[in-house]
Parts: structure tokens; C-alpha cells; sequence
């Protein structure tokens, strides 16, 4: 027979339990989706991410319809280490950020989960005032240089710099957010800027001149983008995780067909980059290999050669596992659901396509 103390202290933990259940289970109020990047346009949106044409169709609000949960877009001027701030104070739900950001963002304690790939390969520019006399990248030593540091295309930067025979501290690097960068290198602030497509919409006022770009280039001089996840949040709601995902991944679908390439750049336009910049970016370049969701060998690759770099630079002071951060079960769930197992084309780690299906290289 059970005493009355204990019968009460049974039920106690029964309903201690279903409490926490109840809490995992009901939908949340709000959804807050972080991204790395100041956006432009009303409301604030950004492009160059299948990401940008969800939250320009209203797709997640749309998907969340009827079930009590707002969506809450949070753009962020300070890029990359801004989103890794909101995250450790609880302030955001989901990340869209770069490679560097995220994993010093995991080498200093962040709990995430990294979901899917959202924009990869993004190209790197080094554009200089239209008549400096700078014509390559070895050009740049003792020049004063914009570099956003802390952000994916500051490592990017960095190895460039290696490939052409220097390093950080041969340049007077200035460490600037984008609008700031574009700010200086027009008024002879600086002899030149690293950055991505938006130096195009310069360029093509006659502000600026392109000396260097990525493209065409090793792949492993490209940008990696991501949507990482809470792991609170991950934990006390995985249907949401489920939904937000699918919501992603039927924007990659959407903006990796080539049918859609001409609407996809005035889509993205909306944030105040024109078109043009856009078409510019991905001239020659299929929108299924850009825009692929995929957490294939080639992302697993990037991701880890960011660690080992990131390490030797001391940009971060330990090193971090990656297969064990990337989370593909939603993304499996969400390929299958909308049968797009074999659509995207997997790649190896040194980029290059290789047999198989979006099942197989989800894994």
C-alpha cells in the first residue's frame, strides 16, 4: 500500500511532466527569424537567399495562418556576430547568417542546430575608386583596405589575400559594415573594400571599379549561408522547426528554376539592391547550385576548412565538430514531403557534382 505522501508526490511528478510535455507541444507566440544583414526595403527584406523570397511572399506567415504564432523578421546592421549577440541573449528564434559567424557563434558555447543551406557560394569582390591605380590583389599591400570582420567574407578575404602572396597585416585593413565600406571607398576613405553583389549598384553609378572576383574560381573562395535554429526552441517546438523548414525549402525550390530567374532578381530587388547586381552576380551560374538546400559534402567541407582556418588565425581559440551541429531530419522530412528527394544535384567536397539524390546527401 502507498502512503498518501507518496500517492500525492506520484501525481505531482505526473502533472510536473505533463506540464513540460504540454509546454513542448503548444505553439509558441512568436516566431523571431534573425538575419545578418541590414536588408533594405519597406517592409525590411533582403536578397542573394532563397530565405528573401519567403519573407517577401509572406510564405512562413502563410503557413502559420490560423495557428496563434506570429512571424517577426529581425535585421541586424552588425551582420554575422550581431545575430551570434541576439542568439546567446535569447532574442531570436532562427538564424540566417554566414559560415565564419556561426561557427565562432558554436566555438563560443552557442546552443544551435544548423538546418539547411541557404545561398551558397557566394562570389567576393575587391572594388577599388574608378581611377586608382591598384589592378590586382597584390596590388593591395600597404593600401588601406575595408574588411567586414566577423563576418563569412572576411576569411574568404583572408585567403584570398594568401593565395596572391599576402597576408592580413601587409594591407591597413579597416574594419567596416557595408554601408560604412561604401561610404568610404567613394569619398577616397579608403584605397579599397572587399565585400559581395551590392558593390555592383556602385560600380554601375561609376563609383566604383571591380579588381578581383570569385567567380569561376576555386569554390572554396565562396561564401557559405545557413539557417540554424535555437536549440531551445528546437527542442520545446519541433513541429515549428518542421513547418519553418519546409517553408525554406519550398523557397529554394522556387528560386533554384531557371523559369523563375528574371522575377527571382525583382524579388531580391525589393531590398533595395537592383536586379542588375544580381544578374551580375549569378552570370553563368545555374540557380539550383546557388540556391540548393543541401547539406551535402561540399557544405560539410566548407564549414570544416572555416574551422581549421578560423583556428589557425585565432579567430576562434577551440575547434568545434561539424557533422554532429548540421541537423538533417528536418530537411529529409521536408524533401520528402514535397518530393524533391532527387531534385538538387549533390557535390563533393571539392564542389564538384556527383551521383545520388537530395535524400542521400541530406544525410
Amino acid at each position: 500500500m502507498f502512503s498518501t505522501k507518496q500517492v500525492f508526490k506520484g501525481w505531482a511528478a505526473a502533472l510536473a511532466l505533463f506540464g513540460a510535455f504540454t509546454a513542448a507541444q503548444a505553439a509558441p507566440e512568436v516566431i523571431r527569424i534573425g538575419v545578418a544583414t541590414a536588408g533594405g526595403g519597406d517592409p525590411v527584406t533582403w536578397g542573394g537567399s532563397p530565405g528573401g523570397v519567403a519573407r517577401n511572399q509572406q510564405w512562413l506567415e502563410e503557413e502559420l495562418k490560423g495557428s496563434g504564432t506570429k512571424i517577426e523578421w529581425l535585421f541586424f546592421k552588425g551582420a554575422g556576430p550581431a545575430v551570434n549577440e541576439a542568439l546567446s541573449n535569447k532574442q531570436i528564434d532562427f538564424a540566417y547568417q554566414g559560415d565564419l559567424p556561426s561557427l565562432v557563434g558554436r566555438a563560443n558555447g552557442l546552443d544551435t542546430k544548423l538546418l539547411l543551406a541557404s545561398g551558397t557560394r557566394n562570389n567576393l569582390y575587391v572594388v577599388v575608386p574608378p581611377q586608382s591605380d591598384i589592378q590586382s590583389i597584390k596590388d593591395l599591400k600597404d593600401r588601406k583596405v575595408s574588411i567586414f570582420r566577423g563576418t563569412n567574407g572576411h576569411l574568404v578575404a583572408i585567403n584570398v589575400l594568401a593565395a596572391n602572396g599576402l597576408s592580413e597585416r601587409d594591407i591597413k585593413g579597416v574594419n567596416l559594415d557595408t554601408g560604412s565600406a561604401q561610404a568610404a571607398l567613394v569619398s577616397s576613405g579608403v584605397d579599397a573594400a572587399f565585400g559581395g553583389s551590392e558593390w555592383f549598384k556602385v560600380r554601375d553609378q561609376g563609383l566604383a571599379r571591380i579588381v578581383y572576383s570569385t567567380q569561376g574560381q576555386d569554390p572554396a573562395f565562396t561564401r557559405q549561408a545557413a539557417l540554424l535554429v535555437h536549440g531551445a526552441f528546437e527542442k520545446a517546438h519541433p513541429a515549428e522547426v518542421q513547418r519553418v523548414v519546409d517553408v525554406f525549402v519550398r523557397a529554394a525550390k522556387w528560386a533554384s528554376d531557371e523559369k523563375n530567374r528574371t522575377e527571382l532578381f525583382a524579388t531580391w530587388a525589393k531590398s533595395g539592391t537592383p536586379a542588375a547586381s544580381y544578374q551580375a552576380e549569378f552570370e553563368n551560374q545555374s540557380l539550383a547550385e546557388r540556391n540548393t538546400p543541401l547539406l551535402d559534402a561540399f557544405l560539410r567541407a566548407r564549414y570544416k576548412a572555416v574551422v581549421d582556418d578560423a583556428l589557425k588565425l585565432k579567430l576562434i581559440r577551440r575547434s568545434v565538430t561539424v557533422d554532429d551541429w548540421f541537423e538533417p531530419k528536418y530537411l529529409q522530412a521536408a524533401l520528402k514531403k514535397q518530393g524533391l528527394e532527387n531534385h538538387w544535384t549533390a557535390y563533393d567536397a571539392k564542389g564538384k557534382p556527383i551521383a545520388g539524390s537530395a535524400s542521400v546527401a541530406a544525410r
